[in-house]
């Protein structure tokens, strides 16, 4: 029976479990919960996943959520390549103390470009406010910063010379605010090198499959949101 992956490439974490799933040969199954549709919030998909969020993973009768949780699940149930999730001790606790830094720091930052220039007006039907947007910018700017200094340093990858989950993760973040215009990598060489290095090693190919919706997604329809959508965002989009 292979996996059932529930996902939506618009998704950050979704690119990161479907780019993973591929490049190890992982059979599954991949079933599209359409976010701007509203899909994740039918009560069809709530008996996958209650939190009612993507992505969701479904092993015959056994459902998680998390994606971070879902990405362990699939290396040591498939004994993925060591160099993903290390054995060596302090490698793994390298990609651990990454994976948990990225919460609040990359991910939060490089979302709150992405709700600020895309999904507010989508919502809204205003544009975009460019103070919010620049102030948005300086906050991922800084943590990009840290990123550089703490966490790749002059490495290749973050925990050395091969590529592990940590730059997996790392790197479809830093995409979702380059799919809104963004370029978070000009006057960046280091971060550019090590964007190229990690195409490199996931395939080029595999890496633009998986990032197709979100380098198209600057301007989408408002006609492309559900109407119970458009209201479940504009309560969580409340000051």
């Amino acid at each position: 029976m292979v996996v059932e992956l529930f996902l939506d490439l618009l998704s950050q974490p979704c690119r990161a479990l479907f780019i993973f799933a591929k490049k190890n040969n992982i059979p599954f199954e991949f079933k599209h919960v359409e976010l701007l549709k509203g899909h994740h919030l039918r009560e069809e998909f709530g008996k996958v996943n209650v939190l009612k969020k993507v992505p969701a993973l479904k092993d015959g009768a056994f459902t998680l959520a998390e994606s971070i949780a879902i990405l362990l699940y699939l290396s040591r149930k498939f004994n993925t390549p060591d160099h993903w999730y290390p054995s060596d001790l302090q490698k793994r606790a390298l990609v651990d103390e990454y994976l948990s830094w990225q919460h609040t720091t990359i991910r939060e930052k490089g979302c709150k470009i992405f709700i600020t220039k895309v999904l507010v007006p989508l919502v809204v039907g205003q544009p975009f406010s460019p103070e919010k947007l620049e102030e948005a910018v300086e906050e991922l700017n800084s943590a990009l910063k840290q990123f550089e200094e703490k966490f790749l340093q002059n490495k290749p990858f973050i925990v050395g010379n091969e590529i592990s989950l940590a730059d997996l993760v790392a790197i479809v973040e830093l995409m979702q605010p380059v799919g809104c215009g963004c370029d978070i990598f000009e006057n960046r060489p280091k971060l550019v090198e090590w964007r190229s290095r990690v195409e490199e090693a996931v395939g080029k190919e595999l890496f633009q499959q998986a990032h197709e919706i979100i380098l198209n997604v600057k301007n989408p329809s408002t006609t492309q949101l559900s109407p119970e959508l458009r209201e479940h965002l504009k309560q969580l989009l409340k000051p």
